[in-house]
């Protein structure tokens, strides 16, 4: 028998959380149930008058400012978590979803390999959800494809890697406030030194989770893991939807780190990110450089953009965390990501 709509939640109706709406709104056999935000611009409104689309035989889904009078036991079949970048913080919010017996795919970065850095609260996160029969898995653009997920698929056709590069040179133009916040965007030169020294600048959000994800995957321990961050500062203002920087303050920031095998630097991850990058010349892309038997370089240009990747990346893995067997899952654990082109009932097993 042929499984009723796809039912859908969304926690955090930000860039994210709305993208993931609009995609599923144009897709066969999924309806969204509920939406959850504590924005007031949002609360009480139906989704389709702020998405600015027609509702049509749809019925209305009105944004409640809490999230039980969204969900509860068994009442959608997965439930999509915009509302983090941190394993610690989104944590409280993953253990209510999971714990009403609903299957969760967290946006946040950590998420994407939670055991790197959260190892207990990663073991916690796969006992409460084999504990309530359901699954629960962290993706996006990156972490989550882009500089592992992709990295490790190319070393599939490989005899033997000595050392691997991951660059992605992108925009963060498509992006939310959370995010402009993380990167520094629209802060001064010092702001962003101080923030860096007190650690309460975040930059990307993801290295130790891509480093640890290609290492595992391959057969490496991974000894340490540096990263570093460096501003990068405009010459010019830059208006992006969700941030702004003038003229001399930062406009992104300038992310590497390394992983350590064996007390060499085995992974290299490079990650230049910024709004507006055209603005002064540079031009995005992602690149992927594996050396050792066959050398493998892949290059993408222009990037793979990373607010509509993270939104298909989150609508696409529906089907595969749904048919699951219960527990956290990582993109290494799952079949690999494609578009859902038809009616995605179709992608459900039985």
């Amino acid at each position: 028998m042929r499984k009723e709509t796809v039912k859908v939640a969304i926690w955090g109706f930000g860039a994210m959380g709305s993208g993931m709406a609009k995609m599923l709104l144009t897709k066969q056999g999924v309806e969204i149930v509920g939406v959850c935000d504590r924005n007031p611009d949002r609360v009480g409104k139906d989704i389709h008058e702020i998405l600015g689309v027609e509702r049509g035989d749809r019925k209305p889904v009105i944004v409640r400012p809490e999230i039980d009078e969204v969900i509860s036991e068994g009442s959608c079949d997965v439930c999509l978590c915009a509302t983090d970048s941190f394993t610690e913080k989104a944590f409280p919010r993953l253990k209510y979803v999971l714990e009403k017996k609903i299957n969760v795919i967290s946006t946040a970065e950590e998420m994407a390999y939670p055991k790197a850095q959260n190892p207990e609260l990663a073991a916690k996160l796969d006992q409460i959800a084999k504990e309530n029969g359901v699954s629960i898995l962290g993706t996006g653009i990156n972490p989550g494809l882009i500089m592992d997920l992709l990295v490790v698929v190319l070393t599939g056709c490989m005899t033997d890697v000595t050392h691997v590069e991951a660059k992605r040179v992108n925009s963060l133009s498509p992006f939310g406030h959370a995010v402009m916040e993380e990167q520094g965007v629209g802060i001064t030169v010092d702001e962003f030194n101080k923030g860096v020294e007190e650690g309460t600048l975040a930059g990307h959000v993801g290295f130790a989770e891509s480093i640890n994800m290609i290492a595992d995957a391959i057969g490496w321990k991974v000894d340490d893991i540096k990263t570093q961050m460096a501003p990068i500062v405009t010459t010019v203002d830059r208006q992006a939807p969700h941030g702004f920087a003038a003229a001399g303050n930062v406009a992104g920031v300038s992310m590497t780190g390394q992983g350590y095998v064996d007390g060499e630097v085995k992974i290299d991850m490079i990650h230049p990110q910024q709004i507006e990058p055209e603005m002064e010349g540079t031009y995005t892309g992602d690149y992927i450089t594996l050396k050792g038997t066959p050398e493998v370089n892949m290059t993408i240009k222009p990037e793979v953009e990373g607010g509509l990747g993270t939104i298909a990346m989150c609508v696409n893995m529906i089907p595969q965390i749904i048919n699951s067997e219960p527990g956290l899952k990582t993109m290494l654990d799952l079949p690999v990501p494609r578009a859902i082109m038809g009616d995605m009932r179709n992608w459900i097993k039985a």
